[in-house]
């Protein structure tokens, strides 16, 4: 089966170029961008990161550095 992608404008001209899809906007809700939520996270995320260095100098005695020259 074929369909034909061409139009023919007013002027009777053919016009072979692609049929452009139709723009929708996508809803993500929100959970994108400088949110509520997305903020929250980030700050909950970085007090984790924070606490797991400090309880890798505690339990080590030396910091990132240390740990990761020692590698």
């Amino acid at each position: 089966m074929r369909t034909s992608t061409a139009i023919i404008d007013d002027q009777g001209k053919l016009n072979n170029f692609a049929i452009e899809p139709k723009i929708y906007i996508d809803e993500q809700g929100d959970r994108t961008g400088f949110t509520p939520y997305a903020e929250m996270l980030n700050g909950r995320l970085a007090i984790i990161g924070f606490v797991s260095l400090i309880a890798l100098e505690v339990f080590t005695g030396h910091g990132i550095v240390g740990v990761l020259a020692s590698l």
